[in-house]
């Protein structure tokens, strides 16, 4: 089973050995893949620590998770508890 991030433990990982970043309550760590990424390693920065799911879809198909997302995908993000 993968590991469960809150929003805070994401926010704290935006630069370093990890950058995470949420797409569809999933987290990912792109540090390792910014110098692949075609639209250049600041836009993945910037989003780093963020969910960036909005500006992932505004941007890229379906099938860029599904080449990706098994590689980058280090866990899930956990819920917050609702009062």
């Amino acid at each position: 089973m993968s590991k469960q991030f809150t929003k805070a433990e994401v926010a704290e990982k935006k630069d370093g050995e990890s950058i995470l970043l949420i797409i569809d309550g999933n987290v990912y760590d792109v540090a390792g893949f910014l110098d692949q990424h075609p639209g250049g390693a600041k836009i993945l920065k910037r989003f780093g620590g963020k969910d960036a799911s909005k500006q992932f879809w505004k941007y890229h198909s379906k099938s860029v998770i599904e080449k990706y997302g098994p590689k980058l995908q280090v866990g899930t993000l956990k819920e917050a508890a609702k009062l």
